[in-house]
């Protein structure tokens, strides 16, 4: 794959030159997209697999390494160890969909600036970027359970801040998100992920999905020790099929309606997925 190196200026300030380290095209050119927001970022690499990334660093020695953990020939917790030793000043952000507790101490044990998940960079990977490139440290809001080392300064930085609730403290909030997967394992992890922690927390959540990505992702929740059925049973999971769904959505604002209602008391929160 051929190198494209660029060095640009704007308003004084020198570029910030990136290298993209991921296996997956299309996660590679939505990377691309999300980094055109900023101009002074820009993409002088890509690279594959993990001997592509030593040789391209080594070359290009980039500002900042967007490094997946998965790759075809190597671990990119071992390549960002490597990464060290060839171009010590590259700052590296771990952009992956693996939410394992193990797996993230590892990748920040390398010196790594940041990780991001996968499914969440839709709203977070600029953010990250800039954390990083600040010198700061960033992790994923889904893996609030982490508590990045660093100064109290940095984690205060890098840690959402909760929003005022007002006077009498029951102002209601609205928030939305997309999210982007790049592969149905993707979707079940992230899927999964939010409504386990939506349930967990006591909140509903109505699940608009294909059975077969229902069926997966239940299985995970299971996996997870989420109590599916209770859920159920007390009408705070509520699966719906979206070609069932989407003909008729009064019913599932009815759904939604009795999710509502069943929170209203408590101030709850309602979890669309």
């Amino acid at each position: 794959m051929p190198n494209l190196l660029l060095e640009v200026t704007f308003l004084g300030t020198s570029s910030i030159r990136v290298l993209v380290v991921d296996d997956y095209d299309p996660w590679r050119r939505f990377i691309r997209l999300t980094l055109l927001a900023q101009e002074r970022l820009q993409i002088v690499g890509e690279a594959i697999d993990g001997p592509e990334a030593l040789q391209q660093v080594q070359e290009l020695q980039p500002d900042l390494i967007l490094l997946d953990i998965g790759l075809p020939t190597s671990n990119g917790i071992e390549v960002a160890r490597r990464i060290r030793d060839v171009s010590p000043k590259s700052r590296i952000l771990f952009v992956s969909e693996n939410r394992s507790p193990d797996i993230l101490e590892a990748a920040l044990s390398t010196g790594a600036g940041g990780y991001v998940v996968k499914s969440n960079a839709g709203s977070e990977l600029l953010q990250a970027v800039n954390t990083v490139l600040e010198g700061g440290r960033f992790v994923s809001s889904s893996l609030g359970g982490h508590k990045p080392t660093g100064s109290e300064d940095q984690q205060a930085h890098n840690e959402p801040h909760a929003e005022p609730l007002g006077e009498a403290g029951r102002e209601i909030t609205h928030h939305h998100e997309v999210k982007f997967y790049p592969d149905d394992s993707a979707l079940v992890d992230g899927f999964a992920g939010f409504i386990g922690a939506t349930l967990k927390s006591g909140n509903p959540v109505v699940v608009l999905a294909t059975p077969s990505h229902r069926a997966s992702i239940v299985k995970r929740l299971k996996e997870e020790g989420v109590d599916v059925g209770a859920a159920i049973g007390q009408r705070r999971y509520i699966p719906l099929d979206p070609i069932d769904s989407l003909p008729a959505f009064r019913l599932a604002g009815l759904l939604t309606g009795e999710a509502v209602t069943a929170a209203k008391e408590t101030n709850l929160r309602v979890g669309v997925g």
